[in-house]
């Protein structure tokens, strides 16, 4: 069974900034696709970042375009996050997956049935 780890989560205030990690014990995320999507609290589950592997492709939802950068470290085997200009609609748990589908995240990289394996979320909190 692949689990992947999130970590990095936290209370920020708001302006501050964060960076998520995505590791995967004994599994190897070079050669897939990995999205990160965000729930909070008595919402729908919102794909926000996906790094492809092929082509080197990002992709952003609108939401956090200009704010996160997704980007990833093979040699550490690890997916990271980085979020700046935090602000309270932020507030979620993260997840980390990778995609089976696919190798670039150039085109509607945020479909959930695309995703085979996931973390189990890391909180993310901002407010003053």
């Amino acid at each position: 069974q692949v689990q992947l780890v999130e970590s990095g989560g936290a209370l920020v205030q708001p302006g501050g900034s964060l960076r998520l990690s995505c590791a995967a014990p004994g599994f190897t995320l070079d050669y897939y696709a990995i999205g990160w999507f965000r729930q909070a609290p008595g919402g729908e589950r919102e794909g926000i970042s996906c790094i492809g592997y092929s082509d080197g492709s990002t992709s952003y939802a609108e939401s956090v375009k200009g704010r996160f950068t997704i980007s990833r470290d093979n040699a550490k085997n690890t997916v990271y996050l980085q979020m700046n200009s935090l602000r309270p609609e932020d507030t979620a748990v993260y997840y980390c997956a990778a995609n089976l589908q696919r190798s670039s995240c150039a085109l509607s990289p945020f479909y959930s049935y695309e995703y085979a394996y996931w973390g189990q979320g890391t909180q993310v909190t901002v407010s003053s």
